[in-house]
């Protein structure tokens, strides 16, 4: 997992994740696949990779919203559970929000009202949501990654 941080204030928008991920499924009724990551899964519009292949997806912070409960009635798919590691701001009104959701650093960019709503701080578990079609075309690429390990066959076979 990487992360991108441009060096002008003026494109702190565009501040971004890398995270290495694995095709696990296809959902063609749905235009939908599903990529395992090292916390969990994510869905995005449907990929142009077989099954097992290994991708890179490239998260906008922009595309992160915070929920501090179990968001249950949304039209958001991606719901993943972490924790605040840090809060840094930017350029009013921006604030950079890093959730440590346990391999993955992963950051939103939300503004200082929200940080102020929300009462949001270092430690704090909460919930970074990503939509779907937020990670379009060109934001999962092809990507090398190590095959998995297949589990040896167990040669006991018990009494």
């Amino acid at each position: 997992m990487t992360a991108e941080a441009p060096s002008s204030p003026a494109s702190a928008v565009v501040l971004s994740t890398t995270v290495p991920a694995r095709v696990l499924r296809h959902d063609p009724k749905y235009g939908m696949s599903t990529l395992f990551f090292a916390d969990g899964e994510l869905r995005v519009p449907m990929v142009d990779a077989a099954i097992d292949a290994g991708v890179s997806v490239i998260i906008e912070a922009r595309d992160v919203s915070i929920a501090l409960s179990r968001p249950m009635d949304v039209s958001i798919t991606n719901r993943l559970p972490g924790r605040i590691e840090a809060i840094l701001p930017l350029d009013p009104p921006y604030v950079r929000v890093t959730f440590d959701l346990g391999a993955t650093k992963l950051h939103a960019l939300v503004t200082l009202e929200s940080v102020e709503r929300l009462a949001l701080e270092p430690d704090l578990s909460a919930w970074a949501m990503i939509k779907s079609v937020a990670i379009g075309p060109g934001a999962v690429r092809p990507s090398e990654l190590p095959r998995p390990r297949r589990w040896p066959a167990s040669d006991n076979e018990g009494p």
